[in-house]
């Protein structure tokens, strides 16, 4: 993994990414909320074209998640 800065996005851009995010969640509700994830997550993939960057960007967002309960 390179030590590349966690964005390179203006903070008023990721703000709103972030908003965008949240209401695309809600509006696909809990029932599917781990597909659109996935699905999201394979389009961004695909656009991004570098499997290293985004294995590096599931490492990111799995970091410091709480434990899974059992």
């Amino acid at each position: 993994m390179t030590n590349q800065p966690a964005t390179s996005m203006p903070f008023e851009d990721l703000e709103h990414a972030y908003e965008c995010l949240a209401e695309a969640i809600d509006r696909a509700g809990p029932h599917a909320e781990a597909l659109f994830l996935t699905k999201l997550a394979l389009a961004l993939a695909h656009k991004l074209g570098d499997a290293a960057t985004f294995q590096s960007s599931i490492d990111i967002a799995l970091a410091d998640l709480p434990p899974a309960e059992c």
